[in-house]
């Protein structure tokens, strides 16, 4: 190594030129880059050269990488992960005051500018964009790539945070409200007056206990023939879905479409403080959940539903074009997905006598399970009912399988494993299911743990869910009591490493098919999905979504908040990847998948996906130490 070299005044100029093209300089006030600029130093590096030790000492500076590559190695002399041009280290070492943990190595011939550990504490008190950045660095960087998404699409900026706008912004007038004794003319009346399409009910506190809409007055008043004298709570919906008014507009898109309903009661500290209503939140911008829902509760042709599934695919795009986050957007589809699936179940069991007494319950598998559905995903999914005789087997046999042809009809294609309800391995009763479930754990062959990666993610979709409840805390019980069964399935899951690389930043793939690229279903976000996994079943957790999963875990296996943050913010940064990915192809009439090539991401959205894997990295590394693995 050369000694430092200070850094001269003509240097600036261009100093502060690079770094600006790299987060987080590209948002520091000038004089705070100024700043920094007038106290680095420039050190270079040969190839193979030592930059850093893991001695017992804290770190003298901070390195940021100008030329070059270097790569971290731990102390049995494994290179671990990879850093280029103006990426940072070893900053949690510096932020803690400890030692480094890895040696650094010059992959190639290196520069790097040096800050003196005093002026990196200096600049973290000195610059609130810097801070953040050191501290929160992956939620910083994928907030710095959202805005760029808007940007790209070009949002108005009025439009930018539409749906992390607090509902209560909404609410346009004083919430209409009475008494559950209200005779239902006095109610009807207030709201003709009032010119509104709901009523709530509230108790003596002011807290809502139910809700009696325009379209519940003709099927339980007008068509029941219910006298008016009758007491509003005779007919209302009992304990009505609620959020605070403090939540996001988000949080009501998802609920809305998850429990197909249009009105929402809101509540400030237990009481009604205002009502919204589709209409409210779309008046933010034309958007097509209403016309789809209110389109899939009415339509009695099935013909329909295959562009109805379109709407769907064209709403994801159009939330997804608007800067809406994956967790979210990845549950309204979902959520929409299961309207339609609910409708198809629907047309295809009532018109079915065989099915007349029958206890049944449709389950949804996979991504569809987890509630975690892109814009390319196909069946997964299975049946499960009570007991019955040989010709009602039959009977529901064929049920599924008219219900899986009109799925594959709206999109949804025909799984190439054939994992679908119509396929009679995955059509049993509850017993079968226990039977078989028993043989997977038991046995912890590979294709037993594929399977169990697969159906251990089921959620009732339609039918009596209770039979699907009663599944899951009886798988729960045989997970947990037996060990080796998870320690199979985290060794399964270890195998699939996420694709950094020692001499360059990814492994790529070697498919014919996909020359160039990265699976990010495979290699990105499952490490995520089978660790969440293999955490629930250890904790007994009823919950199948990988991300509320991590948080059930995060809790029982004392893993620090801010650790389980990063996860899950990696996770989602690799779903919207897939998303936008998937979205870019369909716009050129391309099939949606999930093979990127990272050459072609921005340098912000490819730094991005380097710091999420190297998390998806550390998810792993506590399941091989959890398991001694």
């Amino acid at each position: 190594m050369n000694p430092a070299i200070p850094l001269a005044n003509s240097l600036h100029r261009a100093t502060i030129e690079a770094l600006r093209r790299q987060a987080p300089f590209a948002t520091m006030a000038d004089d705070e880059v100024l700043w920094l600029v007038q106290r680095l130093s420039v050190a270079y590096y040969a190839e193979h050269g030592v930059l850093l030790e893991p001695t017992q000492a804290a770190p003298a500076a901070l390195f940021i990488i100008k030329q070059g590559t270097v790569s971290g190695v731990t102390a049995d002399g494994q290179a671990v992960f990879q850093l280029a041009a103006g990426e940072m280290f070893p900053l949690g070492a510096l932020l803690a005051g400890r030692a480094a943990a890895n040696r650094y190595v010059a992959a190639a011939d290196t520069f790097c500018y040096l800050l003196p550990a005093a002026d990196f504490h200096t600049l973290l008190a000195r610059s609130t964009e810097f801070n953040d950045f050191c501290t929160r660095r992956i939620a910083s960087l994928l907030e710095e790539s959202q805005r760029a998404v808007q940007s790209e699409y070009a949002l108005a900026l009025d439009d930018e945070h539409r749906f992390a706008r607090p509902l209560g912004g909404l609410v346009r007038r004083a919430p209409f409200s009475v008494a559950p004794a209200t005779p239902l003319a006095e109610a009807l009346a207030a709201m003709e007056a009032a010119r509104i399409g709901s009523v709530v009910v509230v108790d003596d506190a002011g807290a809502p206990i139910g809700i009696l809409t325009l379209k519940d007055v003709l099927a339980r008043v007008t068509l029941a023939q219910v006298p008016l004298s009758t007491p509003i709570s005779a007919v209302m919906t009992h304990a009505p879905a609620t959020l605070p008014d403090t939540a996001p507009v988000a949080d009501a898109l998802v609920l809305m479409a998850r429990q197909g309903i249009h009105h929402l009661p809101l509540v400030s500290e237990g009481r009604l403080s205002g009502v919204v209503s589709e209409k409210d939140i779309f008046a933010l911008r034309r958007l097509s959940v209403d016309g789809i829902t209110s389109a899939l509760a009415r339509t009695d042709d099935p013909a329909r539903l295959p562009g109805l599934a379109h709407d769907i695919g064209d709403l994801a795009h159009s939330l997804l074009a608007q800067g809406m986050d994956a967790e979210n957007l990845t549950a309204i589809i979902s959520s929409l997905n299961d309207r339609l699936t609910e409708r198809i179940i629907a047309f295809e069991s009532e018109t079915d006598r065989k099915l007349a007494g029958l206890r049944w319950c449709w389950l949804a598998l996979g991504s569809e399970g987890r509630m975690e559905q892109t814009l390319a995903t196909d069946q997964d999914n299975a049946l499960i009912f009570e007991q019955a005789n040989d010709t009602q087997r039959e009977a529901l046999l064929a049920f599924a399988q008219r219900v899986n042809a009109r799925l594959d009809a709206c999109g949804f294609p025909l799984c190439r494993g054939d994992i679908m309800a119509g396929n009679p391995q995955w059509c049993l009763s509850a017993d079968d299911w226990q039977r078989q479930f028993t043989q997977w754990i038991d046995h912890g062959t590979p294709e037993a743990l594929l399977h169990a990666s697969i159906f251990f993610d089921f959620r009732p979709l339609a039918g009596d869910a209770a039979l699907a409840f009663d599944l899951r805390a009886w798988l729960n019980r045989a997970a947990q009591k037996n060990p080796r069964f998870l320690h199979q399935m985290a060794g399964n899951a270890l195998r699939n490493r996420p694709p950094l690389g020692v001499m360059r930043d990814f492994v790529l793939s070697g498919d014919d098919a996909h020359p160039h690229t990265l699976d990010l279903k495979l290699t990105g976000a499952t490490p995520f999905v089978d660790a969440a996994r293999i955490f629930a079943l250890a904790a007994g957790s009823p919950q199948t979504n990988t991300a509320k999963r991590l948080r059930e875990a995060a809790h029982a296996l004392h893993i620090p908040d801010g650790e389980l943050a990063d996860w899950n913010r990696a996770f989602h940064f690799l779903q919207l990847l897939r998303l936008r990915h998937q979205h870019a192809r369909l716009r050129t009439g391309q099939p949606p998948d999930n093979h990127v090539n990272p050459d072609t991401l921005n340098p912000l959205d490819r730094r991005i996906l380097k710091e999420a894997l190297r998390q998806a990295r550390k998810v792993q590394a506590r399941l091989a130490m959890d398991y001694k693995l």
